[in-house]
């Protein structure tokens, strides 16, 4: 049986997000590195730029979702971006992901965010499935998206 506890990350929880991490980042393509997932994580940690959540099934970390604080100039008020969220295999439907969106949503309110947005890959349907299920609605028709790369 599954005992499946979340929680904000802290900066002790840096070895196994980067392990999370570095599998989030497999899963869109690129070459593991461990080394330097950990270093951006704990840039992120030293600087105060990102919000994490981990999930454990037991003692076994299983998941993480960050959250980017941003601001809107329009609304006047601050937001987060649901930048990533990954659950290994051994996490999934075991309602990891589910848990960490919930967290995600209810820290925002916690600190007064006016909105949290997230996006995910046109073809990541597993992942759009989960958000659609918890009340999340796409969004086609506000903004367009012009990206340099």
């Amino acid at each position: 049986m599954s005992t499946i506890s979340i929680r904000q990350a802290a900066l002790s929880d840096i070895e196994a997000l980067s392990v999370l991490f570095d599998g989030y980042r497999q899963f869109y393509g690129r070459d593991s590195d461990v080394v330097a997932a950990r270093k951006f994580l704990v840039e992120r940690f030293n600087h105060g730029e990102s919000v994490l959540f981990i999930a454990h099934d037991g003692a076994e970390p299983v998941g993480f979702t960050q959250l980017y604080p941003s601001f809107s100039s329009v609304s006047l008020g601050r937001i987060y971006i649901l930048n990533d969220l990954f659950v290994n295999e051994l996490g999934r439907r075991k309602g990891v992901g589910a848990g960490l969106l919930s967290a995600a949503v209810d820290f925002a309110k916690e600190v007064g965010a006016i909105r949290l947005a997230l996006s995910t890959a046109n073809d990541n349907a597993t992942a759009q499935a989960l958000y659609e299920s918890k009340g999340w609605e796409r969004d086609d028709d506000l903004f367009y998206i012009y990206p340099i790369r």
